[in-house]
């Protein structure tokens, strides 16, 4: 038995809508107060699955549905890094052999020893380049990935790791593509999205513009007022959190999925666009509890992928920091998640995540970012409430 506040149309500030499945009323209670507490009119959806049914459809802010897409930046790691386990479980990559195997421009500077493994967790110390990418080129993989192959790392590779926020899948993608012949992009539509018809797009197509939300900044900003972090003339040499994540031609990066060439070229690190329907059903059938579908990864792919590889300080953020193989480790932050949950939050406070042995699958996501580490709690607050539900029907 389903509780609904479904209404036709799309809804307005502080009114949540959808459905929950009986037993998860609680979840809305949860939602519902992440809903009132936003300073500032912000566009969110829940969506949950469980043992195969999607148990949870939530929405609420102006101009948002349920099939509302939105920018959903950091979470599109974990849809290209989908793509590349299944291709490591089809024997197609190997986890051990080094990325210059594959594609040899990228062995120069001392980056011919470097593992695929490694890589994946982040250990290349290629987070950007020295001359910084602007946003046009930020919004291409294959292009960056031609200018990081030449670069010299910032750390001796696999001696240290610090997050490639904004280039890991233009390096692993490039990978997929010298091993394949097809973009990461590509394999993500046929393998994923496409056979399960999920709204999660590496590449939004044209047609589907209309039903985009852009994303907004937590506090307004003023145009002519540099951001954070933007570079002046004569500064300083910029440090590896400006290089990582290119301030110097991306001060506010809340504008990043808002460009057409962004959604267009589906940038995997951070230009994916989705619903949070459409990304729960993509997790959902990685694991096997989406409308009875076979899981797309085994058991065996999802422990290798999943489990620490880097643990330790972080050397582009400075701050403690652990990673799996593609995905952020999850179990501190949201232990209620369970201790085998996967997934990548994104920078305006979404998180998704997929726990196998809760057949769990759930994604928050946000039009607006969020203030401080007020996304965190807000997530620790919805997960324990999915958790409750789930022990509730236990």
């Amino acid at each position: 038995m389903l509780t609904s506040d479904r209404e036709t149309g799309r809804t307005d500030e502080g009114t949540v809508r959808g459905d929950v499945l009986a037993g998860f009323e609680g979840v809305r209670e949860a939602f519902q107060q992440v809903v009132r507490a936003q300073p500032l009119p912000t566009g969110q959806q829940l969506a949950v699955h469980h043992g195969g049914k999607r148990v949870v459809d939530l929405w609420a802010g102006p101009g948002v549905d349920g099939d509302t897409l939105t920018g959903v930046f950091s979470v599109s790691k974990g849809a290209a890094h989908i793509v590349v386990a299944l291709l490591v479980q089809d024997g197609v990559l190997d986890l051990d052999r080094a990325v210059s195997a594959y594609w040899p421009e990228f062995g120069q500077a001392g980056k011919d020893r470097l593992t695929l493994r490694q890589l994946l967790a982040h250990q290349a110390g290629v987070v950007g380049v020295d001359e910084v990418f602007t946003i046009e080129e930020l919004a291409d993989d294959a292009l960056m990935a031609g200018r990081l192959a030449a670069q010299a790392p910032y750390w001796t590779p696999g001696e240290g790791f610090g997050y490639h926020g904004l280039v890991i899948a233009a390096l692993t993608g490039e990978v997929v593509r010298r091993a394949t012949g097809r973009s990461l992009q590509d394999w993500w539509e046929l393998r994923v999205r496409r056979p399960r018809d999920a709204d999660f797009y590496l590449g939004l197509p044209e047609e589907l513009e209309p039903r985009y939300l852009p994303v907004t900044p937590a506090v307004p900003v003023t145009p002519e007022v540099p951001g954070p972090g933007a570079a002046e003339p004569g500064q300083e040499t910029p440090s590896l959190l400006d290089i990582a994540f290119s301030t110097a031609h991306l001060p506010d990066l809340s504008v990043f999925p808002n460009f057409r060439r962004t959604r267009a070229l589906g940038q995997g690190s951070a230009g994916g666009v989705a619903s949070a329907r459409g990304v729960a059903a993509a997790y959902a059938a990685v694991i096997g509890c989406l409308d009875g579908s076979p899981a797309l990864l085994d058991p065996d792919t999802i422990e290798t992928f999943t489990r620490i590889h880097s643990e330790g300080t972080d050397l582009v953020g400075e701050v403690e920091s652990r990673f799996a193989l593609g995905f952020q480790v999850l179990d501190a932050r949201f232990a209620a998640a369970g201790p085998d949950a996967f997934g990548h939050g994104g920078a305006a406070g979404a998180m998704a995540f997929a726990s196998p042995s809760r057949g769990l699958a759930f994604a928050h996501i946000r039009s607006r970012f969020a203030l401080g580490d007020s996304a965190d709690r807000e997530n620790m607050l919805l997960v324990g409430a999915v958790a409750s539900a789930i022990r509730g029907l236990d």
